[in-house]
């Protein structure tokens, strides 16, 4: 029977577009300094787990938070663009009131859950939930009985969360998805299951919560 891999997932610290709710996707927005306030304190929380590897986004603000993970842990981070955050094309770049206004119809969409939905040069939720659980997948399955780091992004602590307690990917979302937050999960050949979400003791302030990056 393989033992089980724990993981820790984790969000990036905050950046000034989560402030703004404008929207990120692939582009490389950096930590604001309140981002790398609470990438910090992250790495001082968890420098007595017994992290084995840390695995991030190699976008910059998901690899600037796993950096103070891994300097706090001693270890190396390994880049993994399976825990990007979701592709959102034409949405990138603008706040959600703009996109309400600019592209209505798509808008709606977007706000329904669509799974099919795709931004134009985007993802769907079902091409994010098919790589983000096939690239956690892939990196739990090479450390059973041991404890990895994921650093991604909202969209990817989400999927993570629907794949753990077995919710539907349109299924309207009641957790919190807090910047620099501990999650805890398990996984076997079986799937993942939830262990503990949404951490934020290590945290002076709470976290923003938009799925915007």
């Amino acid at each position: 029977m393989t033992e089980p891999t724990r993981i820790i997932a984790i969000r990036h610290g905050e950046t000034a577009w989560n402030v703004d709710t404008r929207i990120q996707g692939h582009l490389d927005i950096p930590l604001s300094a309140t981002g790398r306030r609470q990438a910090d304190r992250l790495g001082e929380a968890l420098k007595d787990e017994p992290i084995r590897a840390i695995y991030a986004s190699d976008l910059t603000r998901a690899w600037e938070t796993a950096q103070y993970v891994a300097r706090a842990c001693g270890i190396e981070v390994t880049k993994e663009e399976g825990l990007r955050e979701r592709g959102f094309g034409d949405f990138e770049g603008k706040t959600f009131a703009e996109i309400a206004e600019l592209l209505p119809e798509q808008s709606q969409r977007w706000r329904k859950r669509d799974p099919e939905f795709a931004p134009a040069g985007g993802e769907s939720l079902l091409a994010l939930r098919s790589r983000v659980v096939g690239a956690a997948e892939r990196l739990a399955a090479q450390h059973p009985g041991e404890l990895i780091a994921m650093v991604g992004h909202g969209g990817v602590m989400d999927v993570l969360y629907r794949a753990a307690t077995r919710l539907d990917i349109q299924a309207p979302r009641t957790w919190a998805l807090g910047n620099a937050a501990i999650n805890r999960l398990l996984w076997t050949p079986e799937g993942f299951t939830l262990v503990g979400w949404a951490d934020t003791q290590h945290l002076d302030d709470d976290a923003l919560d938009e799925t915007n990056g």
